[in-house]
This record gives C-alpha cells, sequence and structure tokens, in this order.
C-alpha cells in the first residue's frame, strides 16, 4: 500500500503570495514569466522528494502484466488508495480484462473540466535480460549501457541528485504521471492555490496488451468521462529534453506471414538448391517492400495517408534538429528516411519487421531446411489509413508476388498446388492512426499555460512515432483529446532496463500544477 499522506511539510510560507515575497527578499530572482504555480510546486517537491521517489519505488514494485488479473487488481487498490488520501472519488472499471480506474475531484466553481489519461500495466520482462531485477525499484546514476552505478536507496533521505535514473519496469512506460499528477495536487494544496478545474482521471490496465476492453469501458461510462479537454500522459519527450505537446499518434496493427517448403526438415546438403528453402522466400518477399531509405513500395499502400498541414510542416520545422546527436547516441553509422527529419518520418506510415523464425543461430543452428518460416511485422498506420483499408492492399500485393493466399495451415493438397504458399495471419488489436488540430482554442490555450513555465517556448508536435488506442476516445468521446509526454527519450520502454530520469519526473509534477492552476482561468 501507499505512504500514508503525511502533514505537508514545505518550509516556505503557505500563502503562495508570501512565499513569493520570501524568495525575492532572499535575493531568489523570479522571472516575471514564471508559473506562480509551478514554482509552488518545486518548492514543494524540494522539501519532499524523498517521500515522493519513495512512493514512486512502492508503485514500481508492483507486478504489472495485464494478463495477471490478480496483478492489477493490486495496482488498482494502490491507485485508489493513493488517490482517495488526495481528495479523489474513485471508482474501479472492468469488462472481462484487467482493471480501469476512475477518479474525480471536484473544484467549487470551476467552470472547465479535465480528463487525464495515463495506463499502468507494462510489457511483458524477460528478467535474465536486466542488470537488476524488473520490479525491484533500482536507483543508477546513468543508463546501464553508460555504466551507471547503483545508488543505495537509503541516500534519497539526504540528497537526490536529478540526474539519477530509477529502473523498474513501467518507470517511463507509464506509472510516472500517477505519482506527478499525485503530487502536483500536494503542491497545490500546500501552497493554498486551488485548482481551476475539475479533474478526472482514468488509468488503463491493460494498455500494453491492446486495450481490448476499452470499447467497451468506453460504452458503459462516456457520460463519467465527458470533458472540456483530454490529456493523454503517456510516451517519451522530445530527443532535445523540451517540453512539448504532441497531437497526433500512428496506429498499429500486426501480421504474421508464413512460407512453406517440404513438409519435413530435409538435409541442407542433400537437398539445398533443389527444395525451396522458406527462409529465402520470406526474405525476397521481405526485401521488396520497402526500397534501400526504408521507404514503402507497395502499390497503393500510401494513398490514404493525410497530407501534413501548413501548420503541421511549420511546427516541425520550428523543432531543434536532433538527427546527428540521436546517431551518435546510438552508434548509428547510417539512418533511413532519404535525409528527412524525424519527425517527418514518424508522420509517414511504416512496415517494422519484428522478428523472423526458421530455423536456429550460432550454437542452435543447425544444416536443416525447415518446412515452414515465419516474420511478424508491425504496421505503423497513419491518419487516413485504417486497417480495413491495408488488409487488402497487402493481400494484392503477396498475390502479385506469385504467392497463394491462404489464413490457416494449407494442407498438403493445397501446397501441391500452387508453386508458393504464404499463410498471412491478422492478428487481433488493429487500430488506426490519431491526429488532431494544432491551431484548436482548446490546444492554444493549453500552450499558452505551458509557455508560461520557464520562459521557453513549448514544442508543437504534430505526431508521435509510438500508438496508443486514442481512436477510442475520439470516437466515444466528443472533445479534444492532446498529449503531454513526461518520460526521457531514453528510457528503454518495452524492453529491458527500461527506466525513468528523476529530472523528468520533478518536471512533470510542475507541469502538471501549472495545467490544472491554470488552465481553467
Amino acid at each position: 500500500m501507499p505512504a500514508q499522506k503525511s502533514d505537508l511539510t514545505v518550509s516556505s510560507p503557505r500563502n503562495l503570495a508570501g512565499w513569493l515575497a520570501a524568495l525575492i527578499a532572499a535575493g531568489i530572482p523570479v522571472a516575471a514569466a514564471a508559473d506562480d504555480a509551478a514554482l509552488a510546486a518545486r518548492a514543494y517537491r524540494e522539501a519532499n522528494d524523498a517521500r515522493i521517489l519513495t512512493d514512486f519505488g512502492e508503485f514500481l514494485k508492483l507486478p504489472n502484466v495485464a494478463s495477471n488479473l490478480a496483478d492489477m487488481a493490486a495496482n488498482a487498490d494502490w491507485i485508489e488508495a493513493y488517490l482517495g488520501q488526495r481528495g479523489f472519488e474513485t471508482r474501479r472499471w472492468e469488462a472481462g480484462g484487467a482493471p480501469y480506474v476512475y477518479g474525480e475531484r471536484r473544484v467549487a466553481g470551476a467552470a472547465k473540466t479535465l480528463l487525464i489519461y495515463a495506463h499502468f500495466d507494462g510489457q511483458p520482462v524477460a528478467p535474465e535480460e536486466w542488470a537488476s531485477p524488473p520490479w525491484t525499484p533500482t536507483l543508477r546514476t546513468d543508463l546501464v549501457v553508460n555504466g551507471g552505478e547503483v545508488v543505495p536507496w537509503k541516500r534519497v533521505q539526504t540528497a537526490i541528485d536529478p540526474r539519477w535514473r530509477v529502473f523498474a519496469r513501467s518507470a517511463g512506460d507509464d506509472k510516472a504521471p500517477v505519482i506527478a499528477l499525485a503530487a502536483a495536487v500536494d503542491a497545490l494544496d500546500a501552497a493554498g492555490i486551488e485548482p481551476s478545474v475539475n479533474i478526472k482521471v482514468i488509468l488503463d490496465g491493460e494498455e500494453e496488451a491492446g486495450s481490448p476492453t476499452l470499447d467497451r469501458i468506453l460504452s458503459a461510462h462516456a457520460d463519467d468521462l465527458q470533458a472540456d479537454l483530454m490529456l493523454f500522459c503517456d510516451g517519451p519527450m522530445h530527443q532535445s529534453r523540451r517540453r512539448q505537446l504532441v497531437f497526433g499518434v500512428r496506429g498499429s496493427m500486426t501480421v504474421d506471414l508464413t512460407a512453406y517448403g517440404a513438409q519435413r526438415p530435409l538435409h541442407s546438403g542433400h537437398y539445398g538448391n533443389w527444395a525451396p528453402n522458406p527462409n529465402d522466400t520470406l526474405i525476397r518477399l521481405l526485401a521488396g517492400m520497402k526500397d534501400g531509405q526504408g521507404r514503402i513500395t507497395i502499390p497503393g499502400y500510401g494513398d490514404a495517408v493525410r497530407p501534413i498541414t501548413p501548420a503541421e510542416q511549420a511546427a516541425i520545422d520550428a523543432m531543434p534538429r536532433i538527427e546527428a546527436g540521436l546517431a551518435k547516441e546510438l552508434g548509428l553509422g547510417r539512418t533511413e528516411g532519404g535525409g528527412d527529419r524525424l519527425e517527418t518520418l514518424v508522420m509517414r506510415p511504416a512496415i517494422v519487421v519484428k522478428g523472423l523464425s526458421g530455423g536456429g543461430v550460432g550454437a542452435d543452428s543447425s544444416n536443416v531446411i525447415r518446412p515452414s518460416a515465419t516474420a511478424s511485422l508491425n504496421l505503423r498506420l497513419v491518419p487516413d489509413q485504417t486497417p480495413d483499408t491495408i488488409r487488402p492492399v497487402l493481400e494484392k500485393y503477396f498475390a502479385e508476388q506469385g504467392f497463394h493466399i491462404v489464413h490457416a495451415d494449407p494442407d498438403r493438397d493445397t501446397l501441391l498446388a500452387h508453386e508458393r504458399v504464404l499463410k498471412v495471419d491478422w492478428r487481433p488489436g488493429a487500430y488506426r492512426g490519431f491526429r488532431s488540430d494544432l491551431d484548436s482554442a482548446e490546444a492554444r490555450r493549453l500552450v499558452d499555460v505551458l509557455d508560461g513555465i520557464g520562459g521557453e517556448p513549448t514544442l508543437l508536435t504534430p505526431t508521435m512515432g509510438g500508438s496508443l488506442p486514442i481512436y477510442l476516445f475520439e470516437t466515444a468521446l466528443d472533445l479534444p483529446i492532446v498529449l503531454l509526454p513526461v518520460a526521457n527519450h531514453d528510457n528503454n520502454q518495452h524492453g529491458r532496463n527500461e527506466n525513468l530520469r528523476l529530472q523528468n519526473l520533478w518536471d512533470a509534477i510542475e507541469v502538471y500544477a501549472a495545467v490544472l492552476a491554470n488552465y481553467g482561468r
């Protein structure tokens, strides 16, 4: 269970005006453009950082793979108790899968309502690949690949370096918003600042599993979720570490392709050059789907792609260039895309070969031609592509390459009747992309709030490369939706050694406090 909410321990005056006067009297400059709520949140966080970080660690200790319903129920218990201590009325919603947690805190006189989304499930783990156990939060001075040293947890009681990182599954994707939102509410309460909005939260317990019951949840509870603006608090910040708002995500679908050879394994020496090798067949098919720069060459695949608007192009042009530094960070001797910006490339569809299976490698290799080979492809869609329009385009392409298409394992007669047989297995959970208007009134209001923090303009990003089930909210709720990412770009989400840089958590507290305090004014 979470730590009990302690008495507020901010050492600065509880009255915000008095607190600001104290800062000025102490010779600490306060920029005219600085946001009062963000400053109050910073003061509160500095006085309570050990408790906030300890709470985060307790939350991260809870295993959270969506398929384990008992674990997800324990996470939901923790969240409900944690939000309840901050005056939220909570409910748990279920539709046959992992739970969703809904919370609401009404504010007297508030004319606007903010709906905040995050998810608390995480990707499955392979513990043997991690430098420390994935559900034992570990502090390090830096990334593991950079030689980050372990920091004992007891040190958080004396001094915390914002460059430290906490390593655990879901540290970066996506438990941090729960902690940051709670700390922001605490900070506003401590400073005597009333939020300017009614606060609603919906926390998803099955996002990493494709949110398979979300449509039923929204159908049953759409009235509860009505708001003036929805903030999706998920995903990484810009690689420059600049604060950003994101206005779109790509859709996602997965297809597994299986090519066939002989019906039993064959000795590669005796039958090589005669019996077709399914590995070769599949590799040739995959290689023809893109050119040397990674551009999709399948006829008709990009016909429905929504063009980039002038406002979106202007937003991209205003962003700092990060390609050279990112390539150096990642050790990439070359990149794809023909020199185009990363922010432009993620607004185009992508086909990613997630994995190939057709035999072992290294010590597991053998001189055998196996009966089949399978590739798993992740298709990242952009507006206005849909799963229903992409499926026939791809299957037509496969047929034009000489394949007889099946959707179940073929029998001997089918294999004998056709030179090339390809099983096309469309996996469940496909969804389309999303993109909203950078110039909407609610977006402009949000930008104005964020631009008041620290004096640095907020980056406006038309599309994030990852995928989220935003289209379901877009369909069920009539409200603008904007993404507010908080995690560091190098958080290793979905992979080993997932982490969150502590400064990102501290910044998120200030941002949430500023939005809650000012968005409705």
